[in-house]
């Protein structure tokens, strides 16, 4: 039988994104400062473009109203229409409220308005090598030290090789590094944290047998194994507690008092505040969004002057539909922030009102359902966006936290909350009442938090929790605010 081959149509539907679509979906995730750095490039590339002013007026124009009313995070049955932070009936109380957040009181400059001027720690050690006599060779020396000096006042190099390097003997690099391990701050070029102690001690004529013995054995003090400490360091428990008290006044990180670099402050990307007529008012923060118009004058005139020309004609379109395209991709990024984070807000309406206590657990898919899109729609705009409340400023991923379950079969408890409340239970203990992990999951239960055991030890570890052993053997040695010690 021979067969025989025949040619058959078949339809097949398939979604494929555009590229502008693609970057639609980009931008929801940008944060504010690679937002305005694609816009800043956009300008460059589109001549039809150009800047929007930032009084209430341009803002209104870029960001037209869509005409949607929206249910914000009040409380129930509170119904408010989000506005953007630039409406001018708004803007100003807005600006007032954040000059009044970021400014000290007497109209003080801002802190970032002088920072860059601060000194660096590679600038100040220049400085003192410049001051220091020190021979053609060691001043070449010390040059190639500071290059690897850290922030942190640490130097991590290899002797040897930056000896090999130079072809300079290692007891030369040696010599120098003990030079310059006496510069100020006490404690910098040391390589390890044990030789920063040891070189802030030395400066301070307190390295004695017994110091140099618990130096050497960090890693008890971290254990808090005080007993081994003083064995080891050969001292009762008041020269111990001395020594603790030597060691905690002690810098680990000398290099952090200097600024490494200008600040890095956090721009909110949405503004909470309670409204006067109750519930909450929610607002975009004009600062994180870029604004962008279409010069119709200059269109008409490029349309005018290209007149049939096919080409120019051509690129003239395509500029004003990337344009358009631009202006309203920031128009449905901005909604979408404000639909998430009104959304967020109406879930977390008691953690505004009563704190961290009260945090719902909420996951992406309940305000995705919510508010209508995609789950991770929810999570491109939860990305490095910043809400700011009266409780402080908060990552928007902050308020998603996993459910625990209650024991008196209410609503669940957040996971950020149980945390917190470890936290406080931890922190009203006594010496003579130093709560177990089991302890601890008891003492929940009867507040109507259902938490196993081993939760309450991951809780406690993340948030470096010191065990019951732990925590007991160390309010045996601070205790009454490191007066003294009680008997073992």
């Amino acid at each position: 039988m021979q067969s025989s081959a025949s040619l058959l149509q078949r339809q097949k539907l398939s979604m494929v994104a555009s590229p502008q679509l693609i970057e639609s979906i980009r931008l929801l995730q940008l944060a504010h400062a690679e937002l305005h750095q694609f816009v800043e490039q956009e300008l460059e590339k589109n001549p039809l473009l150009e800047p929007a002013s930032n009084d209430g007026e341009a803002f209104g124009d870029v960001l037209p109203n869509s005409g949607e009313d929206q249910y914000i995070g009040a409380r129930e049955n509170d119904v408010a229409r989000p506005t953007m932070a630039g409406s001018p009936e708004r803007l100003g109380e807005w600006k007032s409220l954040r000059n009044t957040s970021n400014n000290p009181p007497g109209n003080r400059p801002a802190f970032d308005e002088f920072a860059a001027l601060t000194e660096t720690l590679h600038d100040h050690v220049a400085r003192q090598i410049a001051l220091t006599a020190l021979t053609p060779q060691e001043r070449l020396i010390a040059g190639q030290l500071a290059a690897h000096l850290e922030d942190t006042g640490y130097i991590r190099a290899n002797l040897l090789e930056l000896a090999e390097s130079l072809n300079i003997r290692g007891a030369d690099v040696a010599r120098v590094l003990g030079t310059l391990q006496h510069f100020d701050p006490p404690g910098i070029f040391a390589r390890t944290l044990s030789e920063c102690l040891e070189i802030q001690l030395r400066q301070r004529d307190r390295f004695d047998p017994a110091m140099a013995a618990l130096v050497a054995n960090l890693e008890m003090l971290a254990r808090r194994d005080f007993q081994a400490l003083k064995q080891r360091c050969g001292v009762d428990e008041d020269d111990l507690l001395d020594m603790l008290q030597e060691i905690r006044a002690l810098d680990p990180k000398p290099g952090n008092r200097f600024q490494s670099g200008a600040p890095e402050s956090i721009i909110p990307d949405v503004w909470v505040m309670p409204s006067r007529g109750g519930g909450w008012q929610i607002e975009l923060d004009p600062d994180t969004l870029p604004k962008v118009l279409i010069n119709q004058s200059y269109v008409a005139e490029v349309s005018r002057r290209a007149g049939q020309n096919s080409k120019d004609m051509a690129f003239l379109n395509e500029c004003l539909q990337n344009a358009n395209w631009l202006i309203r991709s920031l128009d449905q990024r901005a909604k979408t922030i404000l639909k998430v984070a009104t959304e967020i807000v109406r879930q977390q309406d008691a953690f505004l009102e009563h704190g961290v206590a009260h945090l719902r657990p909420l996951n992406l898919r309940t305000v995705a359902d919510a508010i209508n899109v995609h789950e991770s729609t929810v999570s491109r705009v939860t990305s490095n966006k910043y809400m700011l409340t009266p409780r402080g400023v908060f990552e928007l991923k902050y308020f998603f936290t996993v459910a625990i379950a209650s024991s008196e079969g209410g609503d669940a408890h957040s996971a950020e909350a149980v945390r917190h409340r470890i936290k406080a239970i931890v922190a009203e203990e006594s010496l003579d009442d130093v709560l177990s992990d089991d302890d601890i999951a008891v003492r929940l239960k009867e507040t109507g938090i259902d938490v196993a055991r081993r939760t309450v030890t991951k809780y406690r570890e993340a948030m470096n929790i010191p065990s019951s052993i732990q925590r007991r053997r160390e309010k045996r040695l601070w205790l009454n605010g490191d007066q003294g010690l009680k008997a073992s």
